[in-house]
């Protein structure tokens, strides 16, 4: 029995609970202890004249005690607990283990640090919020794994160490103790795996896969994350984005009992980016960009510019100077702005205008720059920015959508050649012949609420076209074969058409739990200087591991 299992009906039976001692009280000779498990709590009762009262005097928090006695109906009936109506007159107590003073919190929410929580994160998982979204995670787990089994997928591994490949985030290595000199890296995800699982006939892949990133944390990232992984064979984007629908549809039901209303939207990369200034667009609230015209301005002559028109809103200058702070962080070369208000028309273009342009108790911030995606991009950041400051979210509500028909490359400035956009085994929408910035990508993402959940595409299935599309990033004869020659080689044995989607389990939990910080839903994370303060890592190891794995040199000593 845990402890939050009693209730009225149970009164006058006998009873063994145990747990963690919340809270201990002495009041006229009645000692009471709120027992706690990750259930909940339930109230004991220790009386003078009962065994185990001089026991209980001693009794302090985080106790781990078991006892036995009888279900009484309390005196004062506490509504805030489901176990309130009862308490247990305890005959038989028994202390498994004590407890020293503790440096955070448990039994109730404290003002520690974040850094001090995750220092004792043992600890810090005690408390009932912590437990909610490590128990929830559980749940959506599940849900997540249901539908896909039933749908006949196979639950498969890939390798953790595997080979180290050009065109994505930076890797960790892993060095070789047999061959000095040499790398294992750490999967960014099972990628080139799953594909090859449809190389090898088994048409429905899924697994959690623990994927590693060496990148610069964030409140919704860290170095090692949880994948989704999903691949497929003979299917299309359609089919793909219709599993994805349903498996999110069954897993808020089945969690929070919330219908979600399916199909999602689609939305262009394109319409995304003219719209929201994102290409993860928060739809919850409406604010889109619009095009602007100002080049009778001077200093605008020859730029983009864009805008936001706001109603009825006051902004001082503090405020929009921080709202052009915010832009210029997000490409953003500049941001201007006029404000009519009692037919007054004011604001820092106002001596370029004969005649007002707006409405009476408008608003416009214009954002300016070179490029048409980079002020948009800045405007969005802004729009955002925005829509916190105006409370314009409505933080109970779900907006899913897809967003498609992603750019196949962009151009990367600092190697002078196109790079993949999503990675160099999507396919694209029309042949590679095209003009490069006009390619399309067979590539889609799901958004929730301005976070990106997951994203995939339709692979590359034929050696000869995944062989053009490496040439076509600017890779040699040897870096193709060098890297991806064993890739090439299985497409040429009769690889079916196969596509697939990851989606990040801990970003799910995240929005599903109402957090705003990833490192909530993960059990024992980094904090944001990418350190693991529990453990201490990482950290120095010794120079003997070192000289076994050939890399060291006197620096070490």
């Amino acid at each position: 029995m845990h402890n939050n299992e009693l209730r009225q009906s149970h009164v006058g039976q006998h009873v063994s609970l145990r747990g963690w001692v919340n809270r201990r009280r002495d009041l006229g000779g009645l000692i009471f202890v709120d027992l706690r498990d990750y259930h909940g709590i339930t109230q004991l009762v220790f009386k003078p004249e009962t065994k185990p009262y001089e026991e209980a005097q001693h009794l302090k928090a985080e106790y781990v005690i078991q006892i036995k006695g009888h279900v009484l109906l309390r005196e004062s009936i506490n509504k805030d607990l489901p176990t309130g109506e009862v308490e247990v007159l305890v005959e038989e107590l028994i202390i498994l283990n004590e407890a020293e003073p503790l440096p955070i919190g448990v039994g109730y929410q404290d003002n520690a640090l974040e850094e001090t929580r995750l220092k004792y994160r043992y600890l810090d998982l005690r408390k009932p919020q912590q437990q909610h979204y490590i128990i929830k995670r559980h749940q959506i787990t599940q849900a997540i794994r249901e539908v896909l089994l039933n749908e006949e997928f196979f639950e498969l591994e890939t390798p953790i160490l595997g080979k180290s490949t050009p065109e994505g985030a930076r890797d960790f290595l892993v060095p070789s103790r047999l061959y000095h000199g040499s790398y294992y890296a750490l999967p960014q995800s099972p990628q080139l795996y799953k594909q090859l699982y449809m190389v090898s006939g088994f048409l429905k892949y899924f697994q959690f896969a623990k994927c590693f990133r060496d990148e610069d944390l964030r409140s919704d990232r860290q170095l090692e994350f949880t994948q989704v992984d999903i691949e497929c064979s003979f299917v299309d984007m359609d089919d793909i984005l219709s599993l994805g629908e349903r498996m999110m549809k069954h897993t808020f039901k089945k969690v929070l009992n919330i219908d979600l209303n399916t199909p999602f939207l689609r939305m262009s990369y394109k319409d995304a980016i003219k719209n929201y200034g994102s290409d993860k667009p928060d739809i919850r609230y409406d604010l889109k960009l619009e095009d602007a015209n100002l080049e009778h301005i001077p200093f605008l002559e020859g730029k983009v510019v864009r805008k936001i028109t706001l109603h009825g809103v006051d902004l001082t200058r503090k405020e929009i100077d921080a709202l052009t702070l915010e832009g210029k962080k997000n490409h953003l070369e500049g941001l201007a702005y006029l404000k009519q208000e009692n037919n007054q028309l004011s604001g820092s273009i106002r001596k370029f205008f004969d005649a007002s342009p707006l409405e009476d108790n408008q608003l416009v911030l214009y954002g300016f720059g070179d490029t048409y995606e980079s002020v948009s991009i800045g405007l969005g950041a802004i729009r955002r920015a925005l829509a916190k400051q105006l409370n314009l979210i409505d933080e109970n509500k779900y907006a899913f959508l897809w967003v498609v028909d992603f750019p196949l490359l962009e151009y990367n400035k600092e190697e002078a050649r196109y790079v993949a956009r999503h990675h160099p085994f999507t396919s694209a929408k029309t042949s590679l012949d095209g003009n490069k910035d006009a390619l399309l990508a067979n590539a889609y993402d799901m958004v929730l609420n301005g976070y990106e959940l997951g994203g995939g595409s339709i692979r590359i299935h034929n050696a000869k076209e995944q062989a053009k599309m490496f040439k076509l990033l600017g890779m040699s004869e040897s870096v193709i074969e060098s890297q991806f020659g064993f890739l090439v080689e299985a497409l040429k044995y009769g690889t079916p058409p196969h596509g697939g989607i990851a989606f990040g389990l801990d970003r799910i939990v995240m929005l599903m739990t109402n957090t705003t910080n990833i490192r909530d839903v993960i059990a024992f994370p980094k904090i944001q200087s990418a350190r693991d303060l529990m453990l201490n890592a990482p950290s120095q190891v010794d120079v003997k591991q070192l000289i076994e794995l050939g890399i060291y040199h006197k620096n070490n000593e």
